[in-house]
């Protein structure tokens, strides 16, 4: 079926509370609406779940959501139901009772939604049920499960593939927050998925803080990270289980709700604390890995790796976690040199040799992730084959021109306050000079242990099996420690000196560059490691409003959601209750204008949050805000999306190609190729828009523009008769943004 933008805008509002779409959503669900397989990778907090809930609401039929996760199951029925959606899950969390009932429902098809587990979907029996439910449409999502590359892969989704033999004639939507390219690739070919339109958002999280702190004394640092943001939810990730228990154990004797949650724990017990921190009851929770996946919580507004992650995809995962509501979120990691010991340890257990090499390259990466001296940002997306241009790609370059200064994302530590730097020209002589001489001695490279055991006078078998005992860089590093040559080291392979041959177990070769360095002697700076000093706050993004009215409401939310046991994000988000106390809505026309205020709320908890917002006002000032509008866009800052698709459009569209043709060339539709238009000009490309439409178009379009403030353009649309198409809004809107920007 094809929905027009009312069709969609309409329940997104009823039941969902939101004016306008994130970015990508509308694109996936009208193509998931036209029937075809959808593979979208957004990342957390922007939105996958609605990508498959709306389309669910406006066809007819049963869709049906595989997830590997119950308490994910749990959380998103509870929402849909209470926004007036009919859905339900099966899992092994039902009694006997409880399952007869939800299947007796649907036969009788109550339901528009089924979340359901990879395992209990290929059941005995089961398969028999759907075919008689009037399945329309299956959403696979955490769907980097299925590929043995992905850092979660279960085995059990690979079975899933097994349905479009038995639905051939059912779309497909696949999703996940994170995957590698490889991922992407292998994901589309498991689950055979049908010419799919591929839709890859930003992986950057622009409302998230990155920063590394070295370990001095710990807990003392995380104790005192905690306290200075009271009555904020978080969650510290551990190594170990023991870790996560001691931690939990010490945060309360000191005054803080913190539970611990790991694998090894009883189930009861396990799933009473993350219920514990689903409600607000508890503001910390002292975690392994085995936490986090499946929490919809919105509101953590912090993340603290207490160990060092193994790979990047488990660390963005787990800092994804905070600021799903848009709002800002921090991700703190602490680092110490030792804790690539740690995980080492757990390397050399593999003992497929291939495992382990895998394992130590991605270890590697996490380590230069933590040392690296510029954005952090950059060194993540890029990991994820995406480039960040950052503040500076606004700047007057021209569109073939790419600016040669650092980024600057303005959300890391580093671009925030760039560490020291010191003079490195003698260290990396030594070190350089070391790899030059033990490659020139015996015609072969050796790891970085081995180079720093050279500089550092140690005496081990290899070094007398091969003589470099005799080598002159012998013992010539004796004013640094080991760890502080493995910083040195590393550092000279992130700047292209050295070359650390991740397929020959991590030998170090020197470069042309480190070759060039080592010979003219030039100077090289090196960047001071990360230092344990106390984190400071960065809160871009967040909503400026009334703090005591927040806080009454916070408490009203809690009470309202203790009532219908839920947690209270299920009532209304942070997002929400804070455009309440910015706006001081006085009815429920203005409160239905409020982002997340659906009808089925409004209805239930209208009158109540109405009431509490006038008592305050009865005894306190109003506060005015810069900007005050009930229109005010969602709060997530809007990241760049140059992606690799946009540029091959952009690319098409300087060579002189149409609309039209660029549309036919790659098989989009024109609206999709004028959007990546719009994102060109809002990352200040070059784009000749008198090829797109005429000057009288375009200043009839501008006219109109002026003084608009609401996020969705339909009323636009419609003011203008509708003469022109949404992309040309789109770029007249961006072209005005770009006007007025600084």
């Amino acid at each position: 079926m094809t929905a027009t933008s009312d069709q969609l805008l309409a329940p997104l509002k009823q039941y969902f509370g939101f004016g306008s779409f994130r970015p990508l959503q509308e694109e996936i669900i009208r193509d998931a609406l036209e029937g075809r397989d959808v593979f979208a990778v957004l990342p957390t907090g922007g939105g996958k779940s609605l990508c498959f809930q709306l389309p669910a609401l406006v066809r007819t039929g049963l869709t049906v959501v595989v997830s590997p996760l119950i308490a994910l199951m749990k959380d998103q029925v509870d929402s849909m139901r209470a926004a007036g959606v009919s859905a339900t899950f099966l899992n092994s969390s039902l009694g006997a009772g409880e399952s007869r009932e939800r299947l007796r429902g649907l036969h009788s098809r109550e339901f528009k939604l089924l979340y359901v587990s990879p395992e209990r979907l290929l059941m005995s029996g089961f398969l028999d049920d759907l075919k008689s439910w009037n399945v329309t449409a299956f959403a696979i999502d955490e769907a980097h499960c299925i590929s043995e590359w992905g850092h979660d892969f279960r085995p059990e989704y690979r079975k899933i593939s097994s349905l479009r033999e038995i639905f051939p004639k059912v779309p497909f939507m696949a999703l996940t927050a994170t995957a590698t390219i490889r991922v992407r690739a292998d994901i589309v070919k498991q689950l055979h998925l049908h010419e799919p339109r591929c839709y890859v958002a930003s992986f950057n999280r622009p409302n998230l803080t990155y920063r590394v702190a070295a370990k001095a004394g710990a807990y003392e640092q995380v104790l005192s990270y905690i306290r200075s943001r009271r009555d904020e939810a978080g969650i510290i990730y551990c190594l170990s289980r023991k870790t996560s228990e001691d931690i939990a154990r010490k945060l309360s004797a000191d005054g803080i709700k913190a539970l611990p949650y790991h694998a090894g724990m009883d189930a009861t017990a396990r799933g009473k604390n993350q219920e514990s921190f689903l409600r607000d009851e508890s503001s910390v929770v002292c975690a392994t890995i085995a936490f986090g996946m499946g929490i919809n919580k919105p509101n953590v507004r912090f993340v603290i790796h207490y160990d060092l992650p193994k790979n990047i995809e488990g660390y963005y995962q787990e800092t994804g976690r905070a600021g799903r509501d848009g709002l800002p979120g921090e991700c703190l990691l602490m680092f110490s040199p030792g804790d690539r010991v740690k995980q080492m340890r757990f390397i050399e257990d593999k003992t497929d040799p291939k495992e382990r090499e895998i394992a130590q390259a991605q270890l590697e990466k996490m380590i230069h992730y933590a040392e690296v001296a510029s954005c952090r940002r950059e060194f993540l997306l890029g990991y994820f084959g995406e480039k960040f241009l950052g503040t500076v790609a606004e700047s007057e370059a021209d569109n073939d021109a790419r600016p040669t200064e650092p980024v600057n994302c303005e959300g890391c530590d580093n671009c925030l306050a760039p560490r020291q730097t010191w003079d490195g020209t003698l260290a990396s002589q030594k070190f350089l000079s070391c790899v030059y001489r033990i490659r020139e001695k015996g015609s072969f490279g050796v790891g970085m242990n081995h180079v720093i055991e050279v500089l550092t006078e140690a005496v081990t078998e290899k070094i007398r099996k091969f003589e470099h005992q005799s080598l002159s860089t012998y013992n010539i590093g004796g004013e640094h420690t080991r760890a502080e040559w493995g910083a040195i080291g590393r550092e000279l392979v992130r700047l292209g000196m050295l070359f650390q041959n991740t397929e020959k177990f991590g030998v170090l070769e020197i470069t042309d560059d480190g070759l060039a360095a080592l010979k003219s002697r030039r100077k090289i700076t090196l960047t001071k490691p990360v230092a344990p000093t106390e984190v400071t706050h960065h809160r871009a993004g967040e909503i400026a409003c009334d703090e005591v009215l927040f806080e009454t409401l916070r408490v009203l939310r809690k009470q309202l959601a203790d009532e219908r046991s839920v947690p209270p994000y299920i009532i209304f988000s942070d997002v929400t209750l804070r455009q309440m106390a910015r706006n001081y809505p006085a009815n429920d026309r203005d409160l239905s204008r409020i982002s997340g205020v659906g009808e089925k709320k409004l209805r239930e908890f209208g009158e109540t949050f109405l009431h509490a917002i006038a008592k305050h006002q009865a005894t306190n000032a109003r506060q005015i805000f810069a900007e005050d509008s009930f229109e005010k866009a969602e709060p997530m800052a809007r990241p760049s999306r140059m992606t690799e698709t946009v540029r091959e459009t952009l690319h098409c569209f300087q060579q002189g190609k149409t609309v039209a043709q660029i549309s036919q060339v790659r098989g989009l539709k024109d609206g999709t190729i004028l959007s990546h238009i719009e994102e060109a000009i809002l990352a200040r490309e070059a784009v000749d828009v008198a090829r797109i439409m005429d000057a009288k178009a375009q200043k009839e379009i501008t006219a109109a523009l002026i003084g608009y403030r609401q996020a969705s353009l339909t009323p636009l649309f419609e003011k203008l008769g509708g003469r022109y198409p949404f992309g040309y809004l789109r770029i007249c809107r961006a072209l005005m943004q770009m006007t007025h920007a600084p």
